[in-house]
């Protein structure tokens, strides 16, 4: 294949940066599912518009910054891939983009400050849970400081779960059908401790015995979607060498999470740790994926009969392409019904740190997420992304509106803890 692009500037990954570029024909599939260009209605704000201002900064026919406004606005949420029928890899483009525009750019020194405050706090959870009890202080604070760091302090909860470490291994129940290894992720340990416990719970009563390896840290997603690869990939080489090569999957309860290590592929593309970082990433599973495959036991009769809103967290649906398991899931409930809210396929305006860099749009996703959940009539909402969950419940609120918003798993567990009711 030709390039038009010098790919032998942009490293390792630009052959695919390029396949991305010149498999687009430009065709429009993409712009009624991109959440930017709905909401903005600007044709630079479309994912083939910015593929155009990426192809040009790559050849050097315009200025960086000239096309920054545009790529920065993009959640990153991959619905554009799920609509193409050309199959454009767009987060092959994208990712390894925002890495080169950051090593280029210039930030404003309030930005840096923003940056260096989500990028050295979320990752690691004893930081994010000693600067989420002291925000909450702040949050009379919140209008007069700058947009993204206001956004930040409104999403915190009102109060912060105590720390509950998982084990580090938990056995199956019965017969041992499974050998999992599991990521406990960062924000979600803060967030909602309950969901690794739910999943450990949940996979011990299908016959799951799950390890937690001990040596792992955060996956590294938040920086390498953010354009933070070298953080990225230190993340990373912490997981590649502390997850076991000796089981039959390394599961994830997270959305974003998951894509994150499923995309250690790409990031590791050219350096020595390629190989295992393939192997690795072959194996990230979705507890959903997982449960579904085998086949999981009854669940108990509910107290009373439930509708569930499903929403599609965009890194599950659209970037591992994981739609029906989650919904079988709960429909093995007796006595639930799954709906799904129109517009199923917008992004609710979380995209990892974009509710903090971009609040503006993140706010306007977000209550248009919240408004289509709310006309469902559901009783409850589920979802298998801790950022969704926050995003979801925040713009709930603001609504006036107090569904119960769990976890998918939260939501088996508890029906078969005989807990689940309206």
């Amino acid at each position: 294949m030709r390039h038009a692009i010098p790919l032998e500037q942009y490293g390792p990954q630009a052959n695919r940066m390029g396949e991305a570029i010149e498999s687009c024909v430009h065709c429009g599939f993409c712009l009624p599912t991109c959440p930017t260009y709905v909401e903005l209605g600007e044709e630079m704000d479309s994912p083939r518009g910015r593929i155009v201002l990426m192809k040009e900064v790559l050849e050097g026919k315009i200025e960086l910054e000239n096309a920054l406004p545009y790529v920065d606005n993009c959640l990153g949420c991959q619905a554009c891939e799920t609509a193409c029928p050309s199959g454009v890899k767009y987060g092959e483009l994208i990712t390894p983009f925002r890495a080169y525009a950051e090593s280029h750019r210039e930030r404003e020194p309030i930005d840096r400050l923003q940056r260096m405050l989500t990028l050295q706090t979320l990752p690691y959870p004893r930081r994010f849970r000693l600067a989420a009890r002291f925000g909450r202080f702040a949050r009379p604070l919140a209008r007069a400081l700058p947009a993204g760091m206001g956004s930040m302090l409104s999403l915190l909860p009102d109060q912060v779960p105590p720390a509950q470490p998982l084990p580090s291994f938990y056995p199956a129940q019965g017969e041992r059908r499974a050998r999992v290894a599991l990521l406990a992720g960062c924000a979600q340990q803060v967030l909602s401790p309950n969901i690794g416990w739910a999943t450990l719970r949940v996979l011990a009563r299908n016959g799951v015995e799950t390890v937690v390896p001990e040596a792992q840290g955060c996956c590294g997603a938040l920086s390498m979607h953010s354009g933070a690869a070298d953080q990225a990939k230190r993340l990373a080489r912490r997981n590649l060498k502390a997850f076991p090569e000796d089981v039959d999957a390394i599961i994830t309860n997270a959305a974003g999470c998951g894509s994150g290590m499923r995309e250690y592929e790409l990031l590791f593309q050219g350096e020595p740790e390629h190989e295992r970082a393939a192997s690795l990433a072959s194996k990230v599973t979705d507890v959903s994926v997982l449960l579904d495959e085998l086949g999981i036991a009854d669940v108990p009769e509910p107290k009373s009969e439930m509708t569930i809103a499903y929403h599609d967290a965009c890194h599950l649906a659209h970037a591992q392409r994981v739609r029906n398991p989650p919904r079988q899931l709960l429909a093995a409930i007796p006595g639930v019904t799954v709906v799904t809210p129109a517009e199923c396929e917008l992004c609710c305006g979380s995209a990892g740190t974009y509710n903090i860099e971009r609040p503006q749009i993140a706010n306007q996703l977000g209550e248009r997420k919240a408004q289509n959940l709310i006309s469902t009539g559901a009783e409850l909402i589920a979802a298998g992304n801790i950022g969704c969950l926050t995003q979801i419940v925040t713009h709930l609120h603001r609504l006036g509106h107090e569904i119960p918003v769990m976890h998918t798993i939260e939501v088996l567990d508890a029906a078969y803890e005989g807990r689940l009711e309206v």
